[in-house]
């Protein structure tokens, strides 16, 4: 055993196994990539609440995924490791937005590709994703819904305002309804006919109806 061996650690080996260059370049490029990732998301969000910080976490989740596949490239035996250590990992953040799920395989997938250097592929495929994103994500096929809750005093009133309900609106459906002595509520879903919503001061002042009140409804929550 010469001197030279006493002090040979495959540690240090492996410092040099990645150069410096390609890991600038696979950073920034990761970078650019996951900024673009980040642009397309805050563009299309329509969630309750945009999170900035997501936003930032795709940036990150790009250039986290590149630099470990740069790393396993370089080492068939770190690879094993690395997929064991990988593992374990377990996330428990509800995600609320499908679409969500969607960038975020989009950022370790970009990352992934880039580091494997196939750059035109992580950059072509990007704006390609991004470009269908834009185009599908905003586009309403129909209009909103709404939510009416509409307490009446009798049958009479209930008829009447239903009727009118039917008139000022394109659709009307019965969601619930709650009968008590002298009270009954209904929950209907509507959807309306513009933007207007001056015939609900209309149907308030009708005769026999106590309170008439008008929701946003997109599925997912009420506000």
């Amino acid at each position: 055993m010469t001197f030279s061996d006493i002090f040979k650690s495959n540690f240090l080996e492996n410092v040099t196994s990645v150069t410096i260059l390609d890991m600038f370049l696979a950073l920034t490029l990761s970078f650019g990539v996951g900024l673009f990732i980040f642009l397309i998301y805050k563009k299309t969000y329509a969630g309750v609440m945009y999170s900035s910080s997501f936003g930032v976490t795709l940036i990150t989740m790009t250039m986290i995924s590149t630099f470990v596949i740069l790393a396993v490239t370089s080492n068939v035996v770190l690879s094993l490791g690395m997929v064991g250590a990988l593992s374990i990992v377990r996330f428990r953040t509800a995600i609320k937005e499908p679409l969500d799920i969607a960038f975020l395989f989009w950022a370790i997938a970009a990352g992934i590709v880039l580091a494997a250097g196939m750059i035109p592929l992580a950059v072509i495929g990007s704006v390609f994703i991004g470009i269908i994103i834009l185009l599908f994500a905003n586009r309403k096929s129909h209009t909103n819904p709404f939510i009416v809750v509409l307490q009446c005093e009798d049958r009479d009133s209930e008829a009447r305002a239903t009727a009118f309900l039917k008139e000022h609106t394109n659709r009307m459906n019965v969601k619930s309804k709650s009968v008590q002595k002298g009270a009954i509520e209904l929950n209907l879903e509507v959807r309306l006919k513009d933007e207007s919503t001056d015939f609900m001061n209309e149907l308030s002042d009708m005769d026999g109806v106590r309170s008439a009140v008008l929701v946003s409804y997109n599925g997912d929550y009420m506000g």
